[in-house]
């Protein structure tokens, strides 16, 4: 009986001290699938940079994960919203993210990273390719593996993003995001305790959007093993503009032929046009629907924070608070309304296709590359793959020790949202929309079907641990 009693304390006493993780996601064949219970995981994500591009400054000691108080707010209200994935475009791999990155994996939320930035010889320059792609722009890119390879809802790493963009960048740029793509997989493989997935992000430019994805997704020589194709194929799609839109007037028909016969994760990296405001996203309907996600996995919204294009859904204010937009209560409406099982469940013949073997015939437009040749390793990179990148900044999962959130955010009603706080999720889970109606919590007191927590998520489970370990103290005393 006293044993028994040990296993019961230990258990409560690695509730409250343990860091429980997120369980990994993998690419099997063209779907995202969760390493331990093989479910299907879609994509349900949304763009974060604060500030914008704008607001990546180096030597700052700022970027969007590295305030965890901020994050803390952002994670809250993107539990609330149903999302399980941010796209994260403009990091600083020498800053500390492990707060915002342990916050983000308690409540189910994974990160696709881009290891890229606007900054000078932090990213692929389409006009002087092979200039830019040397051995400091690498030491960048393996800088930011160093920082996020050890959280487990690391996702992906974007190689590139919207690099075939302009006329002319699509005969020369594709061998050289391929090289990229190599040299971050090698880098993974020799530097991170598990395998993650290496892929691009697209512009919707429909003269190279074929083409790109038969060159990116294809296997030289047929080789399942080639280092230089990409794991997964993100779109930046705005086509979808307001509510009379349609599947066939927003082109998604096209899509879904196009990426018909994909073997490898397809998604919107970022979608929600603008045009017409406030936005309804009854894309969401279509994104999530049989037709789209029978070959795509989901999508990205762009974006989180309000900025001078007029994306976002939340307003950041002078004075530290935030008020969420109408445009997060219509997402959130439509998220709530996702058939969650059924997207989750999984489709054994998407899992075991076979890449296509890389040819000239892929390619249709005359000018799209057709040389599957990729470029060799710049001067000194093999070094760093070989051993490293000097004093590396290794992120690592944290403690989570705060839950609820100091400052106050507004509903789009005006009112303060009553008691918001994350909710760590049992077992591990991924996050996913659970029918709330965030606006409908801000009259005062406590919201609406909830009861005031001051425990977190996994309260519950560490006082119905410390009840039964009391019974069995009691059983054994008697």
């Amino acid at each position: 009986m006293l044993s028994l009693i040990g296993i019961f304390l230990s258990l409560f006493f690695g509730a409250i001290s343990g860091v429980s993780a997120v369980q990994n996601i993998v690419v099997q064949g063209a779907d995202f699938v969760n390493n331990v219970t093989s479910d299907r995981f879609q994509i349900i994500g949304i763009a974060y940079q604060p500030g914008g591009s704008a607001g990546f400054i180096a030597g700052s000691g700022i970027d969007p994960l590295s305030n965890g108080t901020l994050c803390l707010r952002d994670a809250a209200l993107m539990q609330r919203l149903g999302i399980n994935t941010i796209r994260v475009y403009n990091l600083d791999p020498s800053l500390n993210h492990d707060l915002c990155a342990s916050i983000f994996n308690a409540v189910g939320i994974y990160m696709l990273l881009d290891v890229n930035s606007p900054l000078p010889n932090e990213s692929l320059n389409p006009e002087d390719l092979s200039s830019s792609y040397n051995s400091a722009y690498l030491n960048r890119v393996f800088g930011v593996v160093e920082a996020f390879k050890n959280f487990p809802n690391t996702l992906g790493f974007f190689s590139g993003n919207e690099v075939i963009q302009f006329p002319g960048s699509e005969g020369v740029a594709p061998p050289y995001i391929r090289a990229v793509t190599r040299d971050l997989k090698q880098y993974i493989a020799k530097h991170s305790s598990r395998n993650i997935p290496v892929g691009y992000s697209a512009a919707d430019v429909r003269d190279f959007l074929a083409d790109t994805f038969a060159y990116m997704s294809c296997a030289i020589d047929g080789s399942s093993s080639d280092e230089t194709r990409i794991d997964f194929f993100g779109l930046n799609s705005y086509s979808w503009c307001g509510g009379d839109a349609t599947f066939q007037t927003a082109g998604y028909d096209i899509l879904v032929q196009m990426f018909g016969n994909t073997t490898i994760p397809v998604f919107f990296s970022e979608y929600g046009c603008n045009e017409v405001k406030p936005r309804v996203f009854d894309e969401v309907q279509a994104v999530y629907g049989p037709e789209m996600t029978r070959v795509m996995s989901g999508g990205i919204i762009y974006e989180y924070v309000q900025e001078a294009n007029e994306y976002g859904l939340v307003d950041l204010n002078d004075n530290g608070t935030a008020s969420i937009r109408i445009d997060y209560d219509n997402l959130q409406r439509q998220f709530n309304e996702l058939d969650i099982e059924r997207l989750q469940s999984g489709n054994s013949t998407a899992t075991t296709l076979e890449a296509p073997r890389c040819s000239a015939g892929l390619i249709s437009g005359g000018s799209f590359s057709k040389s599957f040749r990729v470029p060799s390793l710049p001067s000194g990179a093999q070094i760093l793959i070989d051993n490293g990148i000097r004093n590396p900044n290794i992120g690592k999962l944290v403690e989570v020790e705060e839950t609820s959130v100091e400052a106050e955010v507004y509903g789009s009603n005006g009112g303060v949202i009553q008691n918001l706080a994350i909710r760590p999720l049992p077992e591990d889970q991924s996050n996913t929309p659970s029918g709330q109606d965030t606006t409908g919590e801000t009259s005062t007191g406590t919201p609406r079907g909830e009861e005031p927590e001051s425990t977190g998520g996994a309260g519950h489970l560490q006082m119905n641990l410390l009840l039964t370990c009391a019974v069995l103290v009691g059983l054994a005393l008697r």
